[in-house]
């Protein structure tokens, strides 16, 4: 058994508010029983005599968080990028996942999506899988013997799509209540509530969806507002709403008692917004994915001055790398053409925002997670810059932001709610 009380040595970077870097260059961080202790220019006298792993000159980061990722959708990540998200859907989305059906094929797929995330600096994720109850668990018990503390969502849909992958209404609340008792025997691995959008999830559906909520108080997560051709389809669905949020909140879907991830965003209105705030809806922004299938520029830089809670998300396979590194250029980049183009008045996101978003931003979902203050969660990363060679002689951060937008995304030491992972 791994010991849980420890220490790392090196260069120690972490956000603790939004847009600010903490820089402790060739310190110690101590790791108490799988907590963070603190930061210490020398390792103190209480703490004498405990395991030290030395990583030199190396950068020690808060493990990244992927606030939307769909695992059932990596083997075919890069592909009909030429799409808009509803056609992609058709041609991509729904036959790839109606082949989780077959558990040995599941069984093959997760894998390689629970190995490229394990290798990666991803440590936490809020991931969607199939409607397929037996897959998805096949999918959590990879995940929690990998030693990844993950959300996994076992995915609803009863109308609008294809019929090898939709479920009766009673067959998905009764599957969904099924998996959510055999998801009790996972430690790390949580169960969450994942109705794809709601195009694909009829009133009554919702309705059981939050009726099994509120029984068992677990997570929830969806799309929202990521294309203007689903706003128009869920307003023709739901024409009793004044806007695409209100069709999950009133399912008790919306957060408050029910904590909640949005993904994507790029068009919620101000009523949508106020609501997401107040409810503490957690906004996974998904830049790659809303350029590829020609979402448009979510206004992140904004969602962040309004104070909303807002993370980063692969969303593979809709964005084609699993890497959150990736997420955080994308995300500046993305920014700077809202700013250029769009919006003049709103400046693009800075690198120390948008690591932030990548860490405590997104962790906050997971509690206290992403950040090395006191009490959180030991979740870090290591990575050798050395792999990354320069004549410049670059400060901490200059070499963070090396990292971010130049390594390939790969650490080379991983540790999870305490624990080593390699």
């Amino acid at each position: 058994m791994q010991e849980k009380t420890f220490a790392l040595k090196g260069n120690i970077i972490y956000t603790p508010e939004c847009g600010k870097l903490e820089l402790h260059p060739h310190s110690y961080l101590v790791c108490e029983d799988g907590k963070v202790a603190g930061i210490f220019d020398g390792l103190p006298r209480r703490w004498q005599g405990i395991r030290v792993e030395d990583y030199g000159d190396k950068l020690i980061l808060p493990g990244l968080v992927d606030l939307h990722v769909h695992a059932s959708q990596y083997a075919y990540r890069g592909l009909g990028m030429d799409m808009e998200l509803l056609d992609w859907l058709e041609c991509n989305a729904f036959p790839e996942e109606s082949r989780f059906a077959d558990l040995s094929y599941a069984r093959r797929a997760y894998g390689i999506f629970t190995d490229a995330l394990t290798r990666s600096a991803t440590t936490r994720a809020c991931i969607f899988a199939t409607l397929h109850r037996p897959a998805a668990l096949v999918l959590m018990e990879q995940l929690e013997q990998a030693g990844l503390p993950c959300y996994v969502g076992k995915v609803n849909m009863d109308r609008n799509s294809p019929d090898i992958l939709r479920e009766t209404t009673e067959q998905s609340l009764e599957e969904t209540r099924l998996w959510l008792e055999q998801s009790r025997a996972f430690t790390l691995v949580r169960p969450m509530l994942t109705p794809r959008f709601i195009p694909s999830c009829t009133d009554e559906l919702m309705a059981g969806l939050g009726r099994l909520q509120r029984e068992f108080g677990t997570a929830m997560q969806s799309h929202l507002s990521e294309n203007l051709s689903e706003i128009r389809w869920v307003s023709e669905l739901c024409p009793d709403t004044r806007f695409y949020g209100e069709a999950y909140a009133r399912a008790g879907l919306f957060g408050g008692d029910c904590p909640t991830v949005m993904a994507h965003c790029v068009w919620s209105g101000e009523e949508e917004r106020a609501l997401m705030k107040e409810n503490g809806v957690f906004i996974a922004h998904c830049p790659q994915s809303n350029i590829n299938v020609s979402s448009g520029i979510a206004p992140v830089k904004n969602y962040l001055k309004e104070g909303q809670k807002v993370g980063l998300g692969s969303d593979v396979a809709g964005g084609a790398h699993l890497s959150i590194f990736r997420a955080m250029t994308d995300a500046i980049q993305s920014s700077k053409l809202r700013w250029r183009l769009v919006d003049q008045d709103t400046p693009a996101l800075t690198l120390p925002e948008a690591f932030y978003m990548a860490t405590k931003g997104g962790g906050a979902f997971f509690g206290k997670v992403g950040s090395f203050e006191p009490g959180y969660d030991f979740d870090a990363v290591v990575m050798d810059d050395a792999e990354l060679p320069t004549t410049r002689d670059c400060t901490l951060a200059e070499r963070l932001e090396r990292v971010v937008y130049l390594s390939d995304g790969r650490p080379c030491a991983k540790y999870a709610a305490g624990k080593r992972l390699f």
